[in-house]
């Protein structure tokens, strides 16, 4: 009888991002979890639970800069043990500089690259650069609770345990904040009519009715829906194929109140009525 391979979900990322909350979800998820695992034990693990018997096949390990060889070793790891039939996925957790510096202000720890904490989380980004590009999902901690985070790794696994099916996040954003780091696909809606400059629509959002008539009214804002709408479900199946089993689409205005709001919320209705299984958040709704 051929067994199961072993799923390891690996956790990394920045330092103060939240990796060892990310492990706690992990485990309250019934995984069994290791944190702070060094590279070169990697193999062995994935030996020790492949093992017949009492195979240990839902794994969660958290890694990161602070083990010496991390840099040096963990992507070449990582493919050899899929090459082996490990299902290795990569969780890169990361979070704006402001709050990741003010993290370690409120638990007055050192950064692990032994520098000030600004010069650390500079000089970490651009050292994991690489494994973020390849990581399977990006989770953007900045402004999450820990219920929050621990309802984005529900999420995750729901997504991963379904297989043929995608679970689906679609964010409204204001380009004036900054792009969501975790989008796999951006969307820019600034060409359509801006309620801000009308005065009876500039306090109301994109969830306002009157909102929606307003940004939807132009021929061109309705074309633009059409085609956008269809352009992102004719490729979803092509992401199922290649394995995705997540995909965070972006949708961005100025402010992150109005067009994006409505944009985000037609295409959401449009893909539920599609029976894909979507969660929709409004990052800038509110500033």
């Amino acid at each position: 009888m051929k067994k199961d391979p072993v799923l390891f979900w690996i956790v990394t990322g920045m330092s103060g991002a939240g990796k060892s909350q990310t492990i706690n979800c992990f485990e309250d998820f019934g995984f069994f979890c290791v944190d702070n695992l060094p590279v070169e034990l990697l193999p062995k693990m994935a030996e020790l639970c492949s093992r017949s018997g009492r195979p240990l096949q839902r794994v969660a390990l958290g890694m990161d800069i602070r083990e010496g060889g991390f840099l040096r070793d963990f992507l070449g790891t990582v493919e050899q043990l899929k090459k082996q039939g490990v299902d290795c996925k990569i969780v890169f957790l990361e979070a704006d500089d402001r709050t990741l510096q003010r993290r370690f202000s409120e638990t007055r720890r050192r950064h692990p690259l032994g520098t000030s904490v600004q010069a650390g989380i500079h000089q970490e980004r651009k050292q994991l650069l690489q494994i973020k590009e390849l990581a399977d999902k990006i989770i953007d901690t900045t402004n999450f609770t820990l219920a929050e985070l621990k309802q984005r790794i529900r999420e995750l696994l729901d997504a991963r345990d379904a297989h043929s099916d995608m679970q689906l996040s679609v964010v409204s954003f204001g380009y004036k904040y900054g792009l969501p780091v975790d989008s796999d696909l951006v969307w820019d809606v600034r060409f359509m009519p801006n309620p801000n400059y009308k005065r009876h629509l500039r306090d109301k959002t994109g969830l306002d009715a009157a909102v929606r008539r307003y940004v939807l009214a132009t021929p061109q804002a309705r074309r633009f829906g059409k085609k956008f709408f269809e352009i992102v479900t004719e490729s979803l199946p092509h992401y199922i194929e290649e394995g995705k089993s997540y995909l965070t689409i972006a949708i961005g205005c100025t402010g992150g109140r109005h067009r994006s709001v409505v944009m985000a919320e037609e295409l959401a209705d449009y893909l539920k009525k599609r029976k894909f299984k979507v969660r929709i958040h409004h990052r800038d709704i509110d500033r």
